[in-house]
C-alpha cells in the first residue's frame, strides 16, 4: 500500500523514515513544501492553499493514507482538509500535551512549537482538557525550523531555551514541530536526568497501523 508523507519541510522526513522502518511493506511517498517553508509564522487559509495541490498529488500517485507530519498544518487546517478529502483518511502530529501532563510529576511541561501552532484553537482545546492544572511554558521557538531546513543550528540558543524551561521547573519537554526532531537527542542531552522529552513518531505509527488494518 502506498502511504503519503507530508511535512512543510524537511521535518517530515524523520516521520517518513520512521513509518519506513516500521512499515517496510509499504511504499512510502515523502511530499514537502521548500517553496514556502517555514509555515509557522503563516495564515491559516494561506497554509490550506499551498497544502491542497500537494495532497492532490499525493492522492493522484496512488496514496490510500495522508500522514501530517506537521503540527501547524494539524492543529490549523486537519478539520478543514478532512472535509476536502473526505475519501482519503488523513492522520494529523499535534503537540502531546495529554502524554506530558500524565507524565510530569512537577505540574510544569515546556512545549516547543510554533507560534501559529500556539495560537491555533486546537492547542488551546488541548490544554484546556488534557492540562487544565498544569503550568504550560511555551519558550520562543519561532525561528527554529528555519534553522534545521537550513542547517545552520543555533547551539547555544537551543541550550538557552532549555535551560530556561528547566529552571522553571520543567520536567516533560514536548517537541511540537518535527522539525525539532532533528535536535532530539541535543535537546535529550540538555535535559538529562531533570526532563523527559516527547515526541509524536512512536504513537503516529501505532494509529497508521490501525488505519492501514481498516483499509485493507
Amino acid at each position: 500500500m502506498k502511504i503519503g508523507v507530508f511535512d512543510s519541510g524537511v521535518g517530515g522526513l524523520s516521520v517518513a523514515q520512521a513509518i519506513e522502518k516500521a512499515l517496510p511493506e509499504n511504499e512510502i511517498i515523502f511530499r514537502d513544501d521548500r517553496l514556502h517553508v517555514p509555515y509557522g509564522s503563516r495564515q491559516p487559509d494561506e497554509i490550506f492553499g499551498f497544502v491542497v495541490p500537494i495532497f492532490e498529488n499525493l492522492i493522484g500517485a496512488g496514496c490510500s493514507v495522508i500522514v501530517v507530519a506537521c503540527n501547524t498544518v494539524t492543529t490549523t487546517l486537519i478539520d478543514r482538509l478532512r472535509l476536502h478529502f473526505a475519501d482519503t483518511p488523513l492522520i494529523g502530529v499535534e503537540p502531546m500535551v495529554k502524554s506530558a501532563a500524565e507524565r510530569t510529576k512537577s505540574g510544569v511541561v515546556a512545549v516547543y512549537a510554533t507560534s501559529t501552532t500556539l495560537a491555533s484553537p486546537r492547542y488551546k482545546w488541548l490544554k484546556e482538557n488534557y492540562a487544565p492544572d498544569i503550568k504550560v511554558l511555551e519558550p520562543d521557538c519561532n525561528d527554529w525550523s528555519s534553522m534545521i531546513e537550513s542547517n545552520k543550528i543555533d547551539h547555544e540558543k537551543i541550550s538557552a531555551r532549555t535551560s530556561e524551561v528547566l529552571d522553571q521547573g520543567a520536567d516533560v519537554i514536548v517537541l511540537g514541530c518535527t522539525h525539532y526532531h532533528w535536535i532530539e537527542t541535543e535537546i535529550k542531552e540538555l535535559a538529562a536526568g531533570k526532563a523527559t522529552v516527547l515526541q509524536p513518531e512512536a504513537a503516529l505509527v501505532e494509529q497508521l497501523k490501525q488505519v492501514l488494518q481498516q483499509l485493507d
